[in-house]
């Protein structure tokens, strides 16, 4: 049988650390070590900071990745959002997150809107965040997303008629 890449977390496991399943050696961690589980990073003590990390870096990434691009801008914006965006998107109703990580998510994916356009970062943001009737380009920011994914979760909550909806 193959080795898996799999970890086990035996969080009350006070014996051995060579816990073996068909004679297969299981990687054992910490209370504190980090590991992805349900598409999360997490810690055995509910320490969300590193699927965090992991939204904040996949969002750096992309907006490098667009940063000379030869698409259009609105593909290469798109791009971004598929790339940078999708992570916080999975992960924003059931992370906290803080009001400075929001401002520090904005600051990028607005740096990654000026990567789509080829404009310094030093420009005003105005024209990325604001809405098309303003004459903006109205392009995603962390905050509506995160509304939006919130009241989806509230919404399937209240669906039916159950102890989660009294």
């Amino acid at each position: 049988m193959a080795p898996r890449n799999e970890v086990i977390f035996l969080p009350f496991w006070r014996g051995s650390s060579d816990l073996r399943i068909h004679g297969e050696r299981l990687k054992t961690l910490d209370i504190n070590d980090a590991c992805r589980y349900l598409g999360y990073w997490g810690t055995g003590n509910i320490d969300m900071s590193a699927t965090r990390e992991v939204v904040r870096e996949k969002a750096k990434v992309a907006r490098d990745l667009i940063k000379s691009h030869p698409l259009t801008p609105e593909l290469s914006a798109k791009l971004f959002a598929q790339k940078g965006i999708g992570a916080f998107r999975f992960s924003t109703a059931l992370i906290e997150w803080s009001q400075s990580e929001l401002e520090g998510l904005q600051k990028n994916w607005v740096q990654a809107y000026k990567n789509a356009w080829h404009v310094p970062w030093s420009s005003a943001d105005s024209l990325y965040t604001f809405p098309t009737a303003e004459g903006g380009h109205e392009w995603p920011l962390p905050s509506g997303i995160l509304t939006q994914a919130l009241l989806q979760h509230v919404d399937q909550c209240t669906r039916r008629e159950d102890v989660v909806k009294k």
